[in-house]
């Protein structure tokens, strides 16, 4: 099997478990609209979701309907709760000396589908922002995941011919693979590590 060349991290669940602070923060902003949103929920729908997918689909499930516009007039708002909340980002304590260790032998990218003012400064609150080539968000590619957009436009941004992918959602993990990576599906952003270097080890002895 050959040696990967880089690593290309998903934000959301893969470097930072925030995914339940998008669903509070949706939650906060639409519930004037009568949405209720549980993390449960979130979870088994829309984990891993363009926003601009989810909207849609939240709109017309409520009863009465409503305009998908009307819902989406609220991402500023959400996007503001969201840095806010991410002003301390909650990073793993070893993920510097980890990432640290990993840019010595591979190119390192981020690729979310969120907003780069929702990727960038947890990025550089975090102290970690250093680590990485290049970071792809959503205002990066026209399609996103389960699109292999994203990750071909991070492999193309640092030169990567044989990335290694870690996901953590069904579109991520979709998108990794139609781009034609391997894909690591980690559980959390606290499995990841271990998760990781296993996968690297196996890699370095069969090769």
């Amino acid at each position: 099997m050959p040696q990967f060349d880089a690593i290309l991290f998903d934000f959301d669940g893969v470097l930072i478990d925030s995914e339940p602070l998008h669903c509070a923060c949706w939650a906060e902003v639409l519930a004037p609209f009568g949405v209720k949103l549980d993390w449960d929920y979130y979870r088994e729908h829309y984990l891993g979701v363009d926003d601009r997918v989810m909207i849609p689909q939240i709109a017309a499930g409520l009863d009465p309907p409503v305009e998908s516009a009307v819902l989406w007039a609220q991402y500023a708002n959400k996007r503001d709760c969201v840095r806010r909340r991410l002003e301390h980002p909650p990073f793993a304590e070893r993920l510097p000396g980890l990432l640290r260790g990993l840019g010595r032998e591979y190119k390192l990218a981020v690729v979310s589908t969120s907003a780069r003012v929702e990727v960038e400064p947890p990025l550089e609150a975090g102290g970690i922002r250093l680590y990485f080539e290049a970071v792809v968000t959503g205002e990066d590619t026209e399609l996103h995941k389960p699109a292999p957009d994203p990750y071909l436009h991070a492999a193309r941004l640092i030169g990567a011919r044989n990335p290694l992918v870690l996901e953590d959602s069904a579109p991520g993990i979709a998108s990794g693979r139609a781009a034609g990576f391997e894909v690591l599906a980690v559980t959390s952003a606290a499995a990841m590590p271990e998760l990781l270097l296993a996968r690297l080890a196996a890699s370095s002895v069969t090769r």
